[in-house]
């Protein structure tokens, strides 16, 4: 049953009186003191209006009635009221759709099938709006996010007690707070990365894109991030309440998955290291299919990093409290499967060790002759979105000489960036050339100039997690690139080009996802939303009102979304929103009025569940 509003306050009435008395065409300066302010309350519009008084010329170059062919856009008043979207209990405020936990249980526990996704069906889905947490702040801004999360906003103690003695999370006051330690870096993260460092690229651009799998709070991608190395780091939901949660809460890259059956959403030759530190994945089971899934994300050249059982087990077996030859055997397992996949030790002391994988197939001779050498079809190496891993070896592409790199040697980042990707020099992917590859760069550079003029907090360091709905070759985000944030680039499954491969050998990071289904995230999670072209796509495809729903579930109170699409679609949206306790403002596109692609921004209001079950905007 939907719960009850409560009505603003007299603080709240003040702060709607000077949104009015303003007018609308200080929109986004409003939006920036709100913003800036860090209270995560609207009434702090009326102190920063006090503060500093409102300067319109911001908006000046902009003209915010829109036009299409020069004439205003025209609607229908007969439906003009939109559809009022109520808040969903509070029961639902860390839903997770697809990784539901009564759903989960209701399938085997082997392989771990039910911590896979498993989407609602139709008629269960949720038709209303996921509220925030009594209380719920505006997170803290990068870098002090790292270490610091208000409670409030993820309130959940059972890590502070269970981790108690490994340093990954404490309790203080109001906050949680992360040493930066880990179950098997006690000395912390930044001493353990030096130890890794001394064997692996990491501090010269080599090594740029990282995964992490069974990540915890994602302390190790948090600081490889000042390294200017950035991890896509995965954790299941499980009994850990709220692992993803915490880290996309400090501002690091982080999605609720598992390895299971399914092959994770990356494309093959992604990313320069792979890692687990004590993740609890069974490498050596399966005939190796684990193993065998991180070869093929993992680019030629690149590095995976084993930390933990059953690393130098005649040495720790002791104090893991496990036999002698169990954890023989586990390593003996992985360490076949590691030559079979033609990776090379590189170093084992303590309880780490690092494999290289080769540069290229003819470092792999005699490889065809072993009789468990089943290797993939090269097409299906892409192919990934609900499709079942398989114990087979993934290709290397072909190279012409023995020292080449297959798929195409990368350039050290910053570099990559906007270097061209070898998939895309190499004509790889279908209708993207070199010139079209160029060209993209320069309008998604055209394009953010743009948004930076219309919310000129976009790159200020109140948006630390944000999302490209539809990505393409990743220009937004090369167009972002900043300390201050990272981009979840998504392609979407149905996109016309697979083009997430080019995006990671960008240095960037990103994942295959099906906008007609929840996204693997916890609610609240990112602080603003490119949506270009999203529901152009999807048209037809599912229902508008869904996606929506999702990105309002996803996205923080008081984020932002910007949306790029065709003005009759946008229409279509605006209305849409209308109902979402979304605030929106329809603009040109910055070539002006006779193009019919426009831009619609939209703020979603700040309001929680209340005590009592309801919900407030206060």
């Amino acid at each position: 049953m939907a719960t009850k509003i409560i009505s603003a306050d007299s603080r709240t009435r003040s702060s709607i009186s000077i949104f009015i008395v303003v007018g609308l065409c200080c929109f986004f300066y409003i939006l920036g003191a709100w913003q800036r302010s860090g209270f995560g309350k609207g009434d702090s519009i009326a102190v920063e209006m006090t503060k500093s008084g409102a300067d319109c010329s911001i908006l000046s170059n902009l003209n915010f009635e829109t036009h299409h062919g020069g004439e205003p856009v025209a609607t229908d008043d007969s439906e003009s009221k939109p559809k009022v979207f109520k808040p969903c209990r509070s029961k639902y405020i860390d839903y997770t759709p697809c990784q539901h936990q009564k759903r989960a249980m209701t399938f085997p526990r082997e392989n771990m099938v039910y911590r896979e996704r498993h989407c609602p069906a139709e008629a269960e889905k949720l038709h209303c709006l996921i509220p925030a947490p009594e209380g719920y702040v505006t997170p803290f801004p990068w870098p002090k996010s790292r270490d610091y999360v208000p409670y409030a906003n993820a309130p959940y103690k059972s890590l502070t007690v269970e981790k108690a003695v490994q340093n990954w999370i404490q309790y203080e006051g109001n906050v949680f707070r992360f040493p930066g330690g880990g179950t098997q870096f006690p000395q912390g993260a930044d001493a353990y990365i030096n130890q890794l460092a001394s064997v692996i690229p990491i501090n010269n651009g080599t090594v740029r894109t990282a995964l992490d799998t069974g990540c915890g709070v994602a302390s190790w991608g948090a600081y490889l991030l000042k390294r200017n190395v950035i991890a896509m780091s995965f954790a299941p939901r499980d009994n850990h309440e709220a692992q993803v949660q915490f880290a996309l809460e400090r501002g690091v890259p982080a999605v609720i998955g598992v390895l299971g059956t399914i092959k994770l959403p990356y494309p093959s030759r992604a990313f320069d290291m792979a890692h687990c530190s004590r993740c609890l994945i069974p490498w050596g089971a399966n005939d190796g299919i684990y193993m065998m899934e991180v070869d093929r994300v993992l680019r030629p050249g690149g590095y995976w990093v084993l930390s933990g059982p059953p690393i130098n087990w005649r040495n720790n077996y002791k104090a893991w409290q496990r036999p002698k030859e169990e954890l023989q055997e586990e390593q003996r397992k992985i360490e076949d499967i590691a030559r079979l996949l033609c990776w090379e030790k590189k170093y084992e002391q303590g309880e780490i060790a690092i494999w290289q994988k080769r540069v290229n197939a003819g470092a792999c001779s005699g490889r065809q002759d072993d009789a468990r050498a089943t290797f993939c079809k090269a097409e299906e190496t892409d192919d990934t979105w609900y499709k079942n891993m398989e114990p087979c070896i993934s290709p290397y592409p072909d190279v012409n000489s023995p020292d080449e790199v297959s798929g195409g040697e990368l350039q050290p980042f910053p570099e990559r960036l906007y270097a061209v990707p070898p998939r895309v020099a190499s004509g790889s992917i279908p209708g993207v050339s070199v010139e079209t590859y160029l060209e993209d760069n320069k309008l998604w550079k055209k394009h953010v100039n743009a948004y930076k003029k219309i919310n000129k907090i976009i790159d200020s360091g109140r948006y630390r997690n944000i999302m490209d709905m539809n990505a393409g070759l990743g220009g937004f985000a090369a167009a972002l690139e900043s300390p201050k944030l990272w981009v979840m680039n998504v392609v979407p499954t149905i996109a016309e080009k697979s083009t997430l491969g080019a995006v990671y050998e960008r240095g960037l990071i990103g994942i295959y996802h099906d906008w007609c289904e929840a996204f693997s995230t916890y609610p609240r999670t990112y602080d603003l939303i490119h949506a270009h072209g999203v529901f152009s796509l999807y048209k037809d495809k599912c229902d508008a009102e869904d996606i929506l729903l999702e990105m309002d579930r996803i996205l923080r109170p008081e984020g932002a979304v910007i949306f790029r699409d065709e003005v009759d679609v946008l229409i279509k949206v605006k209305k849409i929103v209308g109902g979402m306790r979304w605030d929106t403002k329809l603009v040109d596109h910055e070539d002006g009025p006779l193009v019919s692609e426009k831009i619609l921004i939209a703020v979603k209001q700040y309001w929680v569940v209340s005590a009592e079950n309801s919900t407030s905007s206060q």
